[in-house]
């Protein structure tokens, strides 16, 4: 697929219903509005394609850059360009794609533990994005002591972060807890501590969990379903 075949593809698929909607998550122009069920459609038509995600991400259009987040070789991708790109990030519906492609490449960790702390609204949700990805995926070998470091990191700072760094910190708390029984305890006495996170979802019906509350019910899903 060429980059003018997929952008063609894209500014058909678009739909001002969607441009409204991610217009009310803080995504700008230029976008198409492109739901994410015909993205997966155009990602598969695309297949992997580095070189298309490059000139995709260069377009400067949000439909078009949360695409090469999905066709980009993540094994292809180098410090340098991942630095670059998240430096154009502008809002956090395009940081969600960002940092599920960062996830994938070899230097995730080291990402995630400069991002966190960063100044910016859009690195922090994604290092903290990391963190929670790191904590929900039981096949890595992180210790426990790793992850109540950052306990005590959110307890600490979460109030003091920006808008959505709030969001993705207090996320980070949950995947933490539901991680294992040590660390749940440890994540529960951490939400206790902090309280309620105001987080400002705009004009969307998203919003910031309790993370003490969604953690319980969390564990307790997982118990039934290992009983039956």
């Amino acid at each position: 697929m060429t980059l003018q075949e997929a952008m063609a593809t894209l500014e058909e698929m678009g739909t001002e219903q969607n441009r409204k909607v991610y217009g009310r998550h803080g995504v700008g122009s230029p976008m198409f509005g492109v739901s994410y069920a015909n993205l997966e459609k155009v990602r598969k038509q695309a297949q992997v394609d580095y070189v298309l995600a490059q000139d995709l991400w260069a377009s400067g259009n949000h439909d078009a850059r949360v695409l090469a987040t999905m066709v980009t070789d993540p094994e292809a991708m180098q410090a340098s360009e991942i630095d670059a790109w998240m430096k154009d990030l502008d809002n956090s519906v395009l940081t969600g794609a960002f940092t599920k492609l960062v996830y994938r490449t070899p230097f995730a960790q080291r990402r995630m533990e400069k991002w966190i702390s960063a100044k910016g609204e859009w690195a922090g949700q994604a290092g903290w994005g990391l963190l929670a990805r790191f904590a929900m995926d039981l096949k890595n070998d992180l210790s426990d002591s790793f992850f109540e470091l950052y306990i005590e990191k959110i307890a600490q700072e979460i109030h003091g972060q920006k808008n959505m760094v709030r969001d993705a910190m207090n996320s980070a708390l949950i995947a933490i807890g539901i991680r294992n029984a040590y660390l749940e305890k440890r994540a529960m006495a951490a939400a206790k501590r902090i309280g309620k996170v105001e987080v400002d979802h705009g004009e969307t019906g998203c919003k910031t969990p309790d993370a003490g509350e969604y953690i319980q019910r969390t564990v307790a899903r997982k118990e039934v379903r290992m009983k039956s």
